[in-house]
């Protein structure tokens, strides 16, 4: 057993990094005895997706939380959100080995609280404080309590959850099989969205073929998925479908493609259905909770409509403890991560497409269609700057530089700079009506990182 404490750190959504590098089996299982105490529950449902890494790690996690005195069980490969229903059902903790949209190469944990939420600051704050002081656990415990359900006779493995969408499609489309007549394109992105998505649109009524639901431990998010949606809409052009829908790895999250074969992000689809919600005097508070990182079209369509924005940092967690705090019912992120408060505790890529589906069949037009009635988009450029120094210190240095864009974009554009909370870069978003301009400013920027993170001449 090493003494060396634990690097990984907590970001933007739980731990993440390229297996056997920072994380490894001794560190998972480290972590997982440092959160056991701070769940809010002995019991612990543990899912995971389709990543080669992810029987080992799972395994390595569940020995952790049962040294830490937890008990923990196998859901077997579920998206996040199924995780996350489960815990809401049955009052229970939770965690979900994944890397999301990240290559197979990387994964992580995400942890959920009682309920299924995931865990605020403090409980993080508590669980990395506990890692980064706790050694490594090269093998679990002498005499640990049993650890694990059979993997291969999982708990429940993602049937309530996918019992749950049915029903609630059914319920918001007013009959059953609300999606009868629309032919679907999904694209699983080998991942855990792979054994469910066909099936629970075919139960609502749609036609639907598939793309990349072929997982082989390798090939998620391979040139596929949300992060990759190419092929889905080429393929949804060539089927003439209604609609196509595109997961990531671990399934929390969507972007959709209309029939013409254009993408439409989380914004677009939290546009359609904020509005139809509002519409039918069901949007609480006639207010949509989104991210900083979420277009200036957005926040002008539901003006437009007399719906408010509160907007969070980026990270669904956010938007869920806005939304909890002020009893709103939808939020969600330009990335595709839409939380329906009503209905669930985190993103669902799956419950999204319904929804969206649904909204606007109830307006007589195609998903896409909808959408155009909806948004005009400002044009959005998007850096990643990678920095040596602390990206926190480079964006203070760029106060003058970030002030003097803002005030040249005024209310036709918005600037946003910030240090990443998963990697070694500053990220700079610039959107304006006019593409050129907000290209300009975001270059300026751009050239204002790098001289600071370079430093002064000496």
């Amino acid at each position: 057993m090493s003494d060396a404490p634990a690097p990984l750190r907590f970001g933007t959504d739980g731990v993440r990094a390229r297996v056997g590098t920072l994380l490894d089996e001794p560190a998972v299982r480290a972590l997982g005895r440092a959160a056991a105490t701070h769940l809010g529950s002995t019991n612990v449902l543990v899912g995971r997706d389709t990543r080669e890494s992810g029987p080992d790690l799972a395994r390595a996690l569940a020995e952790g939380l049962a040294d830490g005195g937890a008990v923990p069980a196998s859901m077997g490969v579920v998206p996040t959100p199924a995780v996350a229903h489960a815990c809401r059902a049955d009052g229970v903790a939770g965690a979900m080995v994944t890397a999301s949209h990240n290559p197979w190469y990387d994964n992580g944990i995400k942890f959920f609280a009682v309920g299924g939420r995931k865990l605020d600051d403090a409980a993080q704050e508590a669980v990395q404080a506990a890692w980064d002081g706790a050694p490594r656990l090269d093998a679990p415990l002498a005499g640990a309590p049993p650890a694990w359900a059979d993997p291969d006779d999982p708990v429940d493995g993602g049937r309530a959850w996918a019992d749950a969408l049915v029903a609630a499609g059914e319920s918001d489309g007013g009959r059953p099989r609300p999606l009868g007549g629309l032919k679907l394109v999904v694209d699983c992105a080998n991942g855990a969205m792979s054994p469910f998505a066909v099936d629970v649109l075919r139960r609502l009524g749609a036609e639907v073929s598939e793309l990349h639901a072929s997982p082989d431990g390798r090939n998620v998010n391979d040139g596929c998925g949300s992060t990759h949606p190419e092929d889905l809409r080429a393929a949804v052009v060539v089927a003439r479908a209604s609609a196509g829908l595109a997961f990531d790895g671990d399934g929390d999250r969507v972007v959709a493609v209309g029939d013409d074969g254009a993408l439409l992000d989380g914004d677009d689809l939290m546009a359609v259905c904020a509005v139809d919600l509002h519409d039918r005097g069901l949007l609480a508070g006639d207010t949509v909770a989104v991210t900083v990182m979420s277009n200036l079209g957005l926040r002008r369509a539901l003006a437009d409509h007399g719906i408010a924005v509160h907007e969070t940092p980026v990270g669904d967690r956010h938007v869920l403890e806005a939304l909890d705090a002020h009893g709103w019912v939808l939020g969600g992120e330009q990335s595709g991560h839409v939380v329906f408060r009503d209905l669930a505790s985190t993103g669902d890529g799956l419950l999204t497409g319904i929804r969206t589906l649904v909204a606007a069949g109830r307006t007589g037009r195609t998903l896409g269609g909808r959408v155009a009635d909806l948004m005009v988009r400002a044009p959005q450029v998007l850096h990643a700057v990678p920095v040596a120094a602390d990206g926190a210190l480079v964006v203070a240095g760029l106060a003058d530089e970030v002030a003097e864009a803002a005030a040249q974009l005024g209310d036709a554009g918005r600037v946003l700079v910030r240090p990443s909370g998963t990697e070694p870069v500053v990220r700079v978003m610039v959107e304006a009506f006019d593409a050129a301009e907000a290209a300009a400013v975001a270059d300026r920027l751009v050239d204002a990182i790098r001289r600071v993170d370079a430093g002064p001449v000496s």
